[in-house]
């Protein structure tokens, strides 16, 4: 059994899909225009790496190695079409916002990447767990550039709240001043590259730092113990 401390460190940090596999980079980039946005597919990316990922893990046993792929994506693409439905009953106004990009998790490559890499080869318990904190990683990246480039594009957190929310989101949204006339560039496509680059070193130098403390570190016991 894989520890679940690791899956949850690889999910969030370590092999983050957004930050360090860099993959799903298309839908990032198009929809983080607000949070909500962000959320939205964030969360419906997770679900599917849950239940795909529980899926494969549960078939694994019966799987023969030269169709293995084609199921995956047989799997995928039917979890999807079952969230897009959803959303389009439910959220429909949100849907329409997030539009192709909702089927378009599909070709995902994070997503047949954990079937292949880890459900196929772990247990039910850990194979939703991977999926949960490879979404959550993933939700957390759309959510945080999303906010940065809703702030610094409208001066807002949480605009259109009520496409997710209902009648509370409307209460939810956070202006920062009304007379902000806003930055075009947050919002369009330059800003998320822009964004995102930022986060990615942001990790880069918070990860160097820790390498370098846990360095010093090794070096102090070294001289203790000699």
């Amino acid at each position: 059994m894989t520890d679940t401390a690791s899956i949850t460190k690889n999910g969030l940090w370590n092999n983050n899909v957004a930050l360090v596999q860099l993959l799903g980079l298309c839908p990032l980039l198009a929809v983080t225009g607000t949070v909500v946005n962000g959320l939205g597919l964030g969360l419906a990316t997770m679900m599917t790496l849950v239940l795909s990922n529980s899926a494969v893990s549960l078939i694994r046993p019966w799987l023969k190695n030269e169709i293995r792929i084609p199921i995956f994506v047989l799997i995928i693409a039917s979890i999807v079409t079952t969230i897009e439905l959803m959303m389009n009953a439910w959220f429909h106004d949100l849907y329409l916002i997030l539009g192709i990009f909702i089927p378009l998790i599909v070709t995902n490559c994070s997503i047949i990447a954990r079937a292949e890499a880890f459900a196929s080869k772990n247990n039910l318990l850990d194979s939703a767990l991977d999926g949960f904190m490879m979404g959550l990683g993933f939700t957390l990246v759309l959510v945080v550039l999303g906010g940065m480039r809703e702030l610094i594009g409208f001066g807002t957190l949480f605009s259109h709240a009520h496409l997710m929310f209902g009648e509370i989101g409307h209460s939810m949204t956070i202006t920062f001043s009304e007379d902000y006339p806003g930055f075009l560039l947050a919002v369009l496509p330059p800003g998320a590259f822009i964004g995102l680059g930022l986060l990615i070193a942001l990790k880069n130098v918070i990860d160097k730092r820790k390498a370098a403390a846990q360095t010093v570190v090794l070096q102090k016991v070294e001289a203790v113990s000699s």
